[in-house]
């Protein structure tokens, strides 16, 4: 498998060398989405693929206690609350939706988060959006750290 933070790391090195990646894959939930006719009529599956870069101060991880990174199970809160009850017309506008509060989250440096609808044709495996998303490094971090 690829390492996501050296991919980050193509940005800009100190994701790689300062931050923890945190990875969900295919979360999968009930979504009501598209602007199809049919695609209308019920809610379709639909999977979300998320990597966030957390910085180390926020994620140390010095002891064996969650309280010392970041829990999936707020990933998981925020993409559910991002799809609520609502249709949503577009995957990208959702995407959007979930990598903007995702990113407003303290000590997320950067996030990457891929959406797909898995069901849309029968001749194609899946259709999908991805998005990626920068948190500008603190000005502290960065008159310090010229590495």
């Amino acid at each position: 498998m690829n390492s996501i933070l050296l991919a980050f790391g193509a940005l800009d090195a100190r994701l790689a060398t300062h931050c923890r990646a945190l990875s969900l894959r295919r979360h999968e939930l009930p979504v009501r989405i598209g602007v199809h006719d049919f695609e209308r009529g019920a809610p379709q599956r639909l999977w979300f693929d998320v990597d966030l870069c957390v910085r180390l101060e926020r994620a140390p991880a010095g002891r064996d206690d969650i309280a010392d990174t970041l829990d999936y199970d707020f990933i998981r809160a925020v993409i559910a609350h991002a799809v609520g009850d609502a249709h949503h017309e577009l995957q990208e506008t959702l995407c959007d939706a979930v990598a903007q509060a995702l990113l407003a989250t303290p000590g997320v440096a950067a996030l990457r988060v891929a959406t797909r609808k898995p069901d849309v044709y029968p001749d194609s495996a899946s259709v999908g959006v991805e998005r990626i998303c920068i948190n500008p490094w603190p000005a502290a971090a960065r008159n310090t750290d010229k590495r």
